[in-house]
């Protein structure tokens, strides 16, 4: 398991400091960021948190995911990897 996680339907207020106040109740949070938008600024609604163990993220999965932060009911799940291109081989 990583210790990454993907955080998705974050109030738009929320900044990348909020989430990981969110998260640092639950266990060790090394980054924490809420993922912009290039052209408006606005956050995206989702994010990504990094935690220091892999039971902090499974600690932090299980505890915040379905939970309301900021009237929102966030999901957390593993980050996935992003895929290499494939037509570069």
């Amino acid at each position: 398991m990583t210790t990454k996680l993907f955080v998705g339907n974050l109030a738009y207020s929320m900044t990348s400091d909020d989430l990981r106040a969110a998260f640092a109740k639950v266990g060790d949070v090394l980054d924490a960021n809420v993922v912009m938008d290039k052209q408006t600024g606005r956050s995206r609604g989702f994010g990504f948190v990094e935690m220091k163990s892999e039971e902090d993220a499974k600690k932090a999965m299980d505890t915040l995911n379905g939970t309301e932060v900021d009237g929102r009911k966030i999901f957390v799940s593993e980050a996935k990897q992003k895929e290499e291109n494939r037509n570069q081989e």
